[in-house]
């Protein structure tokens, strides 16, 4: 008995010894932690990244060199290929050809006589037939042959000069919908579409905005759609100059000579109404270099413009 007794205690403290030894080979399988020394398992952290949306900041071009927006192009072209899309450039909006005829209040498409007109937007025919009373314009068969369009956003758009009238009044259109063909009726000069932008209310003479701020830019030799450009020329308190003159230019590479050169015609005095002394449609892509000429002042530019959208320029003389 006393035997047994003693060779337990021999096994006990040699389990004990065992224990405590940190020679003692462990289990391949196994990982002794300490107690004293054990800690929670550290999270990890997400990797995906915290994304947090700041509200976009328009562009200033009181502040930068220019500016390229989406423009508000709302109006589908009132001539449709193969008939010619493109704004005259000699006679454009709020210009004078030189002085030689009075403000415009539209732009001009020529055409043949009988060359399909198409309405520019969704809307509602208010007026269609001859202008013999002065009602939108100053003066009686003006306009000759005349359909007016009243549009979403206030705009009214007029077509004029035409040879045949295929609308009535009260009849709704939509975009693309053939409302007449180019004439020379009224007080036309030669077979064209005399166009017209009017916002706030259609019989308003000089409610006009120049359509090509609002007409979705034509295609060029590219077959890419054209850029548009507005250019405004303010004092330091932000009112449009009245004298000016432009030249612009237009560059492939800007170390190289000019492609092209715009004389771009400001507006009359009395039609700076709205924001800008001129704007131009049907560009190329491309760099352009602005001189302004204003009372003994000359400044200097450079512009990009970019396939179906507006440059917006503002110039601020001291």
């Amino acid at each position: 008995m006393k035997q047994i007794l003693i060779l337990l205690l021999a096994l006990i403290l040699v389990a004990c010894a065992a224990t405590e030894d940190p020679e003692t080979p462990v289990s391949m399988n196994t990982r002794v932690i300490p107690t004293s020394t054990w800690l929670p398992p550290t999270p990890i952290p997400s990797i995906t990244p915290s994304i947090t949306r700041t509200a976009e900041i328009p562009c200033d071009p009181l502040a930068v060199d220019f500016c390229i927006t989406e423009g508000h192009f709302l109006l589908q072209r009132p001539i449709q290929p193969p008939g010619n899309d493109q704004v005259d450039p000699t006679y454009r909006y709020a210009s004078t050809a030189n002085g030689t005829r009075d403000p415009h209040h539209g732009v001009e498409f020529p055409n043949p006589s009988g060359t399909a007109v198409h309405a520019a937007a969704e809307g509602m025919v208010v007026f269609a037939g001859p202008d013999k009373e002065a009602i939108y314009a100053p003066w009686g068969n003006f306009y000759g042959n005349l359909v007016v369009i009243e549009h979403d956003h206030d705009l009214y758009t007029l077509y004029a000069h035409l040879s045949k009238i295929d609308v009535r009044g009260g009849q709704k259109v939509f975009a693309g919908d053939k409302i007449g063909e180019v004439g020379r009726t009224g007080g036309a000069i030669g077979s064209h579409l005399h166009f017209e932008v009017r916002r706030g209310e259609a019989e308003d003479y000089f409610a006009t905005l120049n359509p090509e701020l609002w007409l979705i830019p034509a295609k060029d030799e590219n077959n890419s759609l054209s850029g548009t450009m507005m250019i405004s020329v303010v004092d330091k308190e932000d009112n449009l100059i009245k004298n000016v003159n432009f030249t612009i230019g237009f560059y492939s590479d800007p170390s190289q000579a000019p492609i092209k050169i715009y004389y771009a015609t400001p507006y009359s005095s009395d039609m700076l109404t709205g924001e800008e002394n001129t704007a131009l449609s049907e560009l190329s892509a491309g760099h352009y270099r602005i001189v302004v000429e204003t009372n003994g002042h000359i400044i200097e530019r450079w512009v990009d413009v970019e396939s179906g959208k507006l440059t917006q320029v503002v110039f601020i003389v001291k």
